[in-house]
Order: structure tokens, then C-alpha cells, then sequence
């Protein structure tokens, strides 16, 4: 007699017949719903695993995925080799397959060109970013124009709050971090001149290193640090309460009220920001000197004009004024890209920084290669 579906469900849940292990009754949640006996099928499923046995789950009455998910990791995540199972209990166990990794799922092999799709991703990222700055530069050479076409409506207020911002208030870091490398510099160079006799190349190695090389890299360095972020950071929390909206509500151009005067800002108190830690480092430079060499201070400042060019301070002013310009744009470009959730802000704030400092070693690299090769 055909056996009814009460029967079933409570037949033996499994049943070893010789090379045979017949699956049958109720695997469905109910069924497992003690620990116990989920342990005891476990286990059960487990010797038959071991055995070598052939499956048949014809006799199985009820299965949903927590049973089919149980004589899965039996079989090891796998499927086994011989088995008689319906249609439907088929396209479950396949269904497990794909998703766990089992004999059906996508060979491996993809997963190994991985890193062409982020190389990839990060170039087209990259140039996405390089398209929309140099925009943003288009925008500001306009934005430009009708200032000085229009010089009463331009935002006089907003740029001078921004030399005060990004350029007194950081007289004090860069002039103390400028002392510093001054006499590290001249500590270092002195125990190497020492040792040749060669004492009175000290001003020309602290004069020529200091003002074409050290101190706008320093101190571009440091204002993308502190000014940099803060920019991006400022321009961040505009966006995450709604004022940048607000903005173009009322018409008011994001280029010309937050764009601009803070790249004028910077290209004014960045050259400036340069000849204050040129100054500082050379100082502290002489003092070292003072010390380690017995080198007087007059005769320091005396023979310091002659050590350095006048070319060299221009070089100098140049690369402050490209610097700061670069740093304004940078922060202000990842400001007006962070989405209205603090995460975004911190995530923009910390690639501002990053982005700014790169930019400035590789500026500052594409300069020492074109002065170079016109001999200056």
C-alpha cells in the first residue's frame, strides 16, 4: 500500500540499507526545532558520510532550507556523487551549490584578474577626478574675469577672512617647524663638512637647499595640512546642512563666493608663508652652525647673499604660488564631492590631504626636471 502522508512524516529520518542510506520523514523547521535532535541527525549523517554510502531522499516528506541546509554540511558542502533525489529537492540542493561553493558554483579563476578590475577602477577613478578639477580650473579662470571686469562686486570680505585663516594664523607652525629642520639640516650637514674640512660650505648648502628646495615643500606641506582640510572640511559641513543647496536656491555661484577666494587666498599667504619658513630655517640653520662649527653670525649673514641668487628666491615665490593655488582647488574639489553624511566628510577630508601633499612632491618634481633641463 502506498504509504500516507502522516506516515511520512513520522518515519525514521533516516534509515542505512547496506551501501544505501535512505533520507526520509520530516526535515523541515519544526522537526528540528530541539538541539538534540539536530545533533543526533547530525551525527547519523556524519557515519553514513564516512561509509561511502549511496543517498536516496525519496522518502523525505517535508524539507525546507533548514533541513536541506543540515544534509548539506553533512555531505561537506558538496554534492555527492550518487543520489536519487525529485526534481524539487534537485533544485534545492543545486541552489545550495551555487551559493556555497559547491561543485556548480563559478570556477576560481576569475577571481584572480581581481586586481586588473581595481587597477582599472582606480585610473577611471582617477581621471574622473582629473576631469572635474580641471573644470573646476576653467570655471575659476572665468570666475576670475568678471572680477576684475567687475572689481566692486567681488568677494573683497570673503578673501581677506581667508589670508587671515590660512595665513597669520599659521605664522607660528611653520615658523617653529621651519626652525627645527633649519638645525637638523645644519647639525647633519656640519658632521659631514667637518669631516673634509670644508666648514664654510655650510651657508651655501643651508641657502640654496632651504630656499629652492626645503621651504616651499615645507611649508606647502604643512598648509595643505592644516588650511587644506579645514577647507574641505568647512565646504563639507555646507554640504551636510543643506547650505550649498541653499546657495544655488538663491543664485549664488559656488565658483565665485567659495571657489575663489580661497584659491586667491591661498596664492597670496602661500609665497609669503615661503620667505617666513625660509627665514625661520635659516635661522635656525646659523644657530646650529654657531654651535657645531663655531661659525659667527655675522660672518654668516655676510656671506649669506652671495650664497644664494636672487633666482632662487623667485624659484621659490613660483612654486608658492602654484602650490597654494593647487592645494585651494584640491580642497575645494573634494569639499563639493562629499555626500550629507559625516562618514563622507571624514573620508573626503583625509583623501583632500593626501591628494593635496602628492600633488605637491609630483609639482614640485615636474619643477626640478624643467629647470634642469633649461639649466637653472
Amino acid at each position: 500500500m502506498p504509504q500516507t502522508a502522516s506516515s511520512a512524516s513520522t518515519a525514521a529520518p533516516f534509515r542505512q540499507d547496506g551501501n544505501a542510506c535512505h533520507v526520509a520523514g520530516d526535515w523541515s523547521v519544526l522537526a528540528l526545532a530541539e538541539a538534540s535532535e539536530v545533533e543526533r541527525r547530525r551525527s547519523a549523517l556524519a557515519r553514513a558520510v564516512q561509509d561511502g554510502v549511496r543517498w536516496d531522499l525519496h522518502g523525505i516528506s517535508r524539507l525546507d532550507t533548514i533541513g536541506a541546509l543540515l544534509i548539506w554540511q553533512a555531505w561537506g558542502e558538496k554534492l555527492p556523487e550518487r543520489v536519487r533525489w525529485s526534481a524539487g529537492q534537485q533544485d534545492v540542493f543545486n541552489a545550495l551549490a551555487m551559493n556555497k561553493g559547491g561543485t556548480r558554483a563559478p570556477e576560481p579563476k576569475a577571481a584572480s584578474w581581481s586586481w586588473v578590475r581595481a587597477l582599472g577602477g582606480a585610473i577611471l577613478h582617477g581621471a574622473e577626478n582629473g576631469r572635474a578639477l580641471l573644470i573646476m580650473l576653467g570655471q575659476l579662470m572665468l570666475d576670475l574675469g568678471g572680477m576684475l571686469r567687475r572689481p566692486w562686486l567681488g568677494p573683497w570680505r570673503e578673501i581677506s577672512a581667508q589670508v587671515y585663516r590660512t595665513g597669520a594664523q599659521a605664522l607660528g607652525i611653520t615658523a617653529l617647524v621651519g626652525f627645527l629642520i633649519g638645525v637638523v639640516l645644519s647639525y647633519l650637514s656640519a658632521q659631514q663638512l667637518q669631516m673634509i674640512g670644508a666648514d664654510r660650505f655650510i651657508v651655501r648648502l643651508l641657502g640654496v637647499s632651504i630656499v629652492r628646495e626645503l621651504g616651499p615643500v615645507l611649508a606647502a606641506i604643512l598648509v595643505a595640512g592644516r588650511s587644506g582640510s579645514a577647507i574641505t572640511a568647512q565646504i563639507g559641513v555646507m554640504r551636510v546642512t543643506q547650505e550649498l543647496d541653499a546657495m544655488l536656491v538663491m543664485g549664488i555661484s559656488h565658483g565665485q563666493r567659495l571657489i575663489l577666494p580661497r584659491v586667491i587666498a591661498l596664492a597670496v599667504t602661500m609665497p609669503l608663508l615661503v620667505l617666513w619658513t625660509d627665514a625661520m630655517a635659516i635661522l635656525g640653520g646659523m644657530l646650529a652652525a654657531q654651535m657645531q662649527l663655531g661659525v659667527s653670525a655675522q660672518w654668516f649673514l655676510t656671506s649669506l647673499p652671495d650664497a644664494i641668487s636672487l633666482t632662487n628666491y623667485w624659484i621659490g615665490i613660483l612654486k608658492g604660488v602654484t602650490f597654494g593655488i593647487l592645494i585651494a582647488l584640491i580642497a575645494c574639489h573634494f569639499g563639493l564631492r562629499i555626500q550629507p553624511n559625516t562618514e563622507s566628510l571624514g573620508r573626503g577630508t583625509t583623501t583632500s590631504v593626501v591628494t593635496s601633499i602628492t600633488g605637491v612632491i609630483l609639482l614640485d618634481a615636474l619643477y626640478a626636471i624643467i629647470f634642469s633641463s633649461v639649466g637653472i
